[in-house]
């Protein structure tokens, strides 16, 4: 099942999304949101927002083996992770922003989980059970700066869409992303060094664990930077397309 959120006129609402033969490049226009309240058709009556609303977004780096070779780091020991503030958050459609402080841009196409309830201490066998679905982010880099803070967690840093998706098995799916359409990266999730139930059983350790918030699991070598005007649509197998587009001026 999908789930997803609109803004309408009348502020946020939630619910069961039906896709249809709708487009990813036309930010689904004509797909169906059904909500308590009745039904929203996204471009009439409001566009999609980020599916979740977190208190954090835990990221994981040097998740894959190829992004190790192409960054020259060591394998981890154990996940290696930052964190984004909810302000870095954008929705499907919503342009990245290309700030005055970086001319070294770049994108890295991952998985993300959204978390359904408040835990702590799990154990990876546990995680299924608090995890209410899968999605999609961009893990938008300043790469210029100095310190991941200052690289990761600006606003809009962070396109996070555009649905969650209910009923997968996030450790065998294929990944791609194109830029500009050219094929940039394309993987499969279970070429990650820690698997998604072990990194949220890691984290999960560390933090208490709220509903809404993302884990993000890392992304694949990422060749390349990113232009002001250059289109990213992110695709998961089995999860959907995350499409932005960077803004054509700072």
């Amino acid at each position: 099942m999908r789930l997803a959120r609109l803004l309408t006129p009348a502020g946020p609402v939630s619910g069961r999304f039906e896709v249809g033969d709708v487009a990813p490049e036309d930010g689904y226009r004509g797909a169906i949101l059904h909500a308590d309240d009745g039904t929203y058709e996204v471009g009439r009556d409001g566009r999609l927002l980020p599916p979740c609303e977190p208190s954090a977004l835990y990221c994981v780096g040097r998740n894959f083996a190829a992004t190790l070779e192409q960054m020259d780091y060591e394998r981890p020991e154990e996940p290696d992770f930052f964190i984004k503030p909810p302000s870095s958050l954008l929705g499907h459609g919503q342009p990245i922003p290309s700030p005055e402080f970086t001319d070294e841009l770049t994108y890295a196409g991952e998985l993300a989980a959204v978390i359904d309830r408040r835990c702590r201490n799990l154990e990876p066998e546990d995680v299924p059970n608090v995890v209410r679905g899968y999605t999609i982010m961009n893990d938008v880099d300043a790469l210029d700066q100095q310190g991941r803070t200052a690289r990761k967690a600006f606003d809009g840093s962070a396109p996070l869409g555009p649905w969650l998706e209910t009923d997968v098995d996030p450790t065998a799916l294929e990944m791609w992303t194109d830029v500009a359409g050219e094929r940039r990266q394309e993987a499969n999730t279970e070429l990650m060094l820690f698997d998604p139930y072990e990194v949220i059983a890691f984290l999960s350790e560390r933090f208490t664990l709220r509903p809404g918030d993302v884990i993000a699991f890392g992304s694949p070598a990422n060749p390349g930077l990113l232009e002001r005007g250059n289109t990213v649509e992110i695709t998961y197998e089995g999860v959907g397309t995350l499409r932005n587009t960077v803004a054509s001026s700072r």
